[in-house]
This record gives structure tokens, sequence and C-alpha cells, in this order.
């Protein structure tokens, strides 16, 4: 019987346009809104007034306006970009190696970057902010390389729940020696907003040093994107669609670098950030990473400012810590998600 050869279909990746569209056009506005209700609250109630004199009428003698300005704003701006940076490190991460689970706070990043706070606060205690920020993406790498190293050690390679797995235990590793630097050392109140994780300390300095770089890696995970959706296809049909997967994959760890170790040195353990956040987006727009990843931004940020929010609201004057908000979600998430992975054991 004669058989004809169809030729091969092109590889085509689903998604959902118009809710990207609908995300990234209301998610701003609505992100402007809530930035502007979080500014209100707080020890000091301010009304939404106060806030347009106190941006484009200044007075330096005006409590509220100081308030504003030298308090709340850079608070809520540094919430923004730590979101968007940290949901877009996990959507990058999630994609490039196919693992569900991946997230800079599961996988070591996280933990990795705080050691090396640790390190700089106890041996170079009067680093510039910039230098901090090297430091801690040199630590978020070795962190993220003892992990990869470590699951990797058994036959079968890095399956999913190794690397949560080699990331809980170097994560906890991590966290005690830098618990132990910080105590022996007299650091310990330095390194108290890394544990805790919160953005109450942020400042305009560390907003105009880290701008630049998360904007840069937001914009180089955007123009990877497509690279990204054909890896999460697997490295054998992406290889086979003509990408270069070694260059792809070493791209994709450097924008994961930048993004977890600037979003670290600023907001210090918050996880499940990057973990629940572009599960939401494939959700509401598909698999298309060129939707994901900027979905992703929007919805990350809209959830550490929402956070931040809860964490000024629920039990005033006191703070609730960021991170500790985030886990209340993130926690049953996440064992949501081993128990469908269990098998990668």
């Amino acid at each position: 019987m004669h058989q004809t050869n169809k030729p091969a279909q092109p590889v085509q990746i689903k998604g959902h346009a118009w809710t990207a569209w609908f995300i990234m056009g209301a998610g701003p506005g609505l992100l402007a809104l809530l930035m502007a209700v979080s500014i209100t609250r707080g020890a000091a109630e301010i009304p939404l007034s106060s806030i347009w004199d106190a941006l484009f009428r200044f007075d330096a003698k005006n409590t509220q306006h100081l308030i504003v300005v030298d308090l709340r704003l850079p608070r809520v701006i540094a919430s923004a970009l730590v979101g968007a940076a940290l949901a877009v490190a996990g959507a990058v991460m999630q994609g490039a190696t196919r693992n569900p689970l991946a997230d800079s706070g599961l996988l070591g990043l996280n933990a990795g970057a705080g050691f090396a706070l640790s390190v700089c606060f106890a041996f170079f205690p009067r680093l510039g902010y910039m230098q901090i920020i090297f430091f801690s993406f040199l630590g978020a790498a070795v962190g993220a390389a003892l992990v990869g190293g470590i699951a990797s050690l058994r036959r079968g390679g890095a399956t999913p729940m190794r690397l949560v797995l080699a990331g809980a235990a170097v994560s906890a590793l991590l966290a005690a020696l830098s618990q132990g630097i910080a105590l022996y050392f007299g650091v310990a109140q330095n390194m108290m907003f890394w544990t805790a994780g919160g953005v109450a300390g942020s400042n305009w300095e560390q907003i105009r040093i880290m701008t630049p770089w998360i904007l840069g890696a937001l914009l180089g995970a955007i123009a990877l994107a497509r690279s990204i959706s054909l890896m999460s296809l697997g490295q054998d049909v992406a290889k086979g669609l003509g990408l270069n997967t070694a260059v792809a994959n070493v791209l994709c760890f450097l924008i994961v670098l930048i993004l977890a170790g600037a979003a670290v040195s600023v907001v210090g353990a918050v996880g499940f950030v990057g973990l629940i956040i572009p599960h939401l987006a494939r959700y509401f727009v598909g698999v298309d990473y060129r939707w994901v990843i900027p979905s992703s931004a929007v919805l990350g940020a809209l959830l550490l400012v929402l956070a931040d929010l809860g964490a000024r609201t629920l039990n005033p004057p006191f703070e609730a810590p960021i991170g500790a908000l985030i886990g209340l979600v993130g926690v049953p998430f996440f064992l949501y998600l081993a128990r469908k992975q269990r098998m990668g054991l």
C-alpha cells in the first residue's frame, strides 16, 4: 500500500492573547490604584489628595508629604519591582527546565543570596548597595549550583522533586550558616530584614540602583520568551526546531540570577511568588511564554503590593512579615504541586 509522507506541521504553542492583553492593559491601572491605596494606609493615615500634592506640589515642611515621598512611595515601588522580578524569575525557571516546582526560593537562589548578604555585613560592612547586589548575584549562583549538583548525583538526573529536596537541604544549610555568621560577628540585627522578608527599609538609592537591573532582565526575559516556549516542550524538541539550547539556557540562568539577586537584596527571604504566579499566568493566558512572562510581571507586582498592604493593616501598629503572609497561600499550593509530582522521586 502506497503511503505518502506528509510535511511536518510547525509546532504551535497555544495562548490566549485576549486574556493576556486584558491583564497587561488593566493590570497596570489596577496596580497604580493599589499602590495609591497602600500609600494611604499605615501608622499615619494619609488622604489621597495629600499624595497628589506630595507628588506635584511637594512641601518639605509638610509631614505628610515627607512620609509619602521618603517612606511610602519608595516602599510601594520596591514592592512592585520585586514582585515582578520574582514572578518572572519563576516563570523563566519553570519554562526553561520544565519543572513546575521551580522557584528561586525553593531551589536555593534566595538562600544563596542571603548567605552572601551575611558575609557582606560581617566582613565588608562599608560596601555600597551596588556591591551588595553583586554579592547577591554571586550568592544566588552558588546556591543554584549546589542544588543542581546535588540533585544530579543520583541516577536519572535532576527530577523536579529531587531539585526541590536538594533545594530544601541547601537552603537550610545556607540559612544556618548565615545565622551563625550573623550571631558570631554581631550583625544579627542587620540580617533580621532578610530573615523576615519585607520592604519597610526600601529607599530611593536602592530603587535607583536596582531598577535598571530588574527592568533590563525583564526585557531580556521577554526577548527570550519564544525560546523559553520551545524549551518548555523539551530540550530535544527545541533542538529539533533549530534552537541553540546551550546558549538559551545560559541566558535564562543569567536572567534568573539578576532578578533573584536584585530582589533578595531588597526584600529578603520572600518565597513562593515565583512558584504561584507563573502557574496563575499560564492558567489565564496559556503556555505561550510571550504572554506568560509579561503577565507574570504584572500579577507578581500586584501580589507583592497587596501583601505589603496586608502586612501593614492586619495588626496595626505592628507589621506582619510579607514572607509569612505569602507563605499562607504558597505552602498549600506547593504541597498540591508536590503531590502531583511525587512520582519524580
